[in-house]
C-alpha cells in the first residue's frame, strides 16, 4: 500500500465529504505544502502521478487557484483524478447561482490531472479544448461536489479525458471532455 492509499478514505467507512476535503487541505498545509509553483528541481525525474501524490501529501506546493475556488485534489490513480469543491457565495454569477466558470475549473482540474497521472517524467500537458455541459445549477447550500476525471486516450502529442461532477448522493451536476496537448518540459520554454 502506498502512502497515498493509506491516507485516502477507506471505501468501507463513509466520511462526510466536506470533512474529507478539510482533512486533505489541513494535511497538505501541515506537511509544509502551500499554494505555489513547484520548482524544476522538485519535480525532476518524477512522473505525473508521483507529482500529484506529492501535492496531496503536502510534499509539493499545490496550485494557488485551489484556494481561490475552494477545490482540493482528493485522490489520484493511473489515469484517474478526483477533485472536490464546495461552492461559496464568492463563486456566484449575477443570477444568484454558482458561475459556470467554477464548474469549468473543477472539471478542468480533474480532467487535466487524470491525464497528468499517466504522463512519464519529463512530460506535461496543457488544455487545448474543454467542452462542458452543466445539467443542474448549484448554490452555496448544495454542499460538496466531486469531479472524477478519467483518461480516455494518451498519445505522444494529444491526450483526452472525460469527467463527471456529482454530489454525495450521485446526482449529476455537470460532465465534460477535454483534449490536451502533451509536450516535453525541456521544450516548454525553448
Amino acid at each position: 500500500m502506498t502512502q497515498l492509499e493509506s491516507i485516502m478514505m477507506d471505501e468501507n467507512k463513509p466520511m462526510d465529504w466536506a470533512a474529507q476535503q478539510s482533512e486533505v487541505v489541513q494535511r497538505m498545509r501541515k506537511s509544509g505544502g502551500l499554494p505555489g509553483l513547484a520548482r524544476a528541481e522538485q519535480i525532476a525525474g518524477k512522473g505525473g502521478r508521483e507529482i500529484l501524490e506529492a501535492m496531496v501529501s503536502g510534499n509539493l506546493p499545490y496550485p494557488p487557484m485551489n484556494d481561490t475556488m475552494n477545490l482540493a485534489l482528493l485522490e489520484v490513480g493511473d489515469g484517474r483524478a478526483v477533485f472536490q469543491g464546495i461552492p461559496q457565495l464568492a463563486h456566484y454569477n449575477p443570477l444568484g447561482s454558482v458561475h459556470g466558470g467554477w464548474f469549468a475549473s473543477l472539471l478542468d482540474s480533474a480532467l487535466g490531472c487524470a491525464i497528468q497521472s499517466a504522463l512519464p517524467a519529463g512530460q506535461s500537458y496543457t488544455t487545448a479544448e474543454l467542452s462542458i455541459r452543466i445539467v443542474r445549477s448549484a448554490s452555496h447550500k448544495t454542499g460538496p461536489l466531486r469531479a472524477t476525471g478519467r483518461l480516455v486516450h494518451a498519445g505522444d502529442r494529444l491526450a483526452t479525458a472525460e469527467a463527471r461532477v456529482e454530489d454525495e448522493h450521485g446526482k449529476l451536476y455537470a460532465h465534460a471532455t477535454t483534449t490536451c496537448l502533451v509536450f516535453d518540459l525541456s521544450k516548454r520554454d525553448a
